[in-house]
């Protein structure tokens, strides 16, 4: 479960952190390989890729002109092409389900503590505060506008939007 709290003054608390303990102190001993050569990587795994990831994280960068759609940020490196509907649950590559975000902004936005409302403006939830006990700089831009790409076409999908709002981000 993400961001989940747990506190090890009760039951479940103290079994998690108690299995944690057990498995840390299993793998901290280094695996030896071939010649007594100290393994840093476990087994190769094999992943699907999305087709049209690469595609699709191009045309949302050229879209948003290169900045985040919340911050402005320039620096291409912490910028993250965010589906606004997730590939997985059925949301397209297509430009209009994208928003080019900060990657922290990105990230919140994936677990639902933040949104971009159907009427364009960023929305932060109040579950940052409760259960971080922090998100000053998350909710000073609370309410803006976001930029939007010049094209109509590539402008964020209203109904998008709206599965957003209603699927994942809990106010």
């Amino acid at each position: 479960m993400t961001f989940k709290t747990y506190s090890t003054d009760d039951a479940d608390g103290r079994a998690l952190w108690d299995a944690v303990e057990g498995r840390a102190e299993t793998e901290a001993a280094p695996l030896v390989g071939g010649e007594g050569e100290v393994q840093r990587y476990g087994r190769p795994t094999l992943i699907r890729p999305r087709l049209g990831q690469g595609a699709f994280r191009i045309l949302v960068t050229d879209a948003y002109q290169r900045r985040c759609a919340i911050t402005g940020e320039r620096t291409l490196p912490a910028l993250e092409a965010a589906h606004i509907k997730p590939y997985a649950d059925g949301g397209s590559h297509e430009p209009n389900n994208g928003l080019l975000m900060r990657r922290d902004i990105h990230a919140l936005f994936d677990s639902g503590y933040v949104t971009v409302t159907p009427e364009l403006r960023f929305h932060v939830s109040r579950r940052i505060k409760e259960e971080f006990e922090n998100g000053r700089d998350y909710y000073r831009m609370h309410g803006q506008q976001v930029a939007l790409p010049q094209s109509a076409v590539w402008r964020p999908d209203v109904r998008a939007l709206r599965w957003h709002n209603e699927a994942l981000f809990f106010e």
